[in-house]
């Protein structure tokens, strides 16, 4: 449901779109890993309801700014900082 609309996204963007099999954990590594990481805050079956957005905010900080061994034990925070910084546009914005 979430990826219906993934061909437009994938011509739009023009990058193509791969999606696991289903209960095929191994083919989502970075995903499982970052589940069970949430898991630790949040276990499963927890009530979110009374769960507040600053609670979750911090969660998701202390997440972005833990190193990731697949980032070469770079956080992923300062990963995409750097992304950003060095992201070079495709399109000619410039005159």
């Amino acid at each position: 449901r979430e990826m219906a609309r993934h061909e437009i996204l994938a011509k739009r963007v023009k990058i193509d779109v791969y999606f696991a099999d289903p209960h095929s954990p191994w083919q989502r590594p970075t995903n499982e890993n970052t589940n069970g990481l949430i898991r630790e805050y949040l276990p499963k079956g927890l009530d979110l309801a009374p769960i507040s957005q600053g609670y979750l905010n911090a969660i998701a900080r202390q997440l972005n700014n833990r190193p990731r061994k697949c980032l070469d034990f770079e956080t992923p925070a300062e990963v995409f900082a750097r992304e950003i910084m060095n992201f070079q546009p495709s399109v000619a914005l410039q005159t």
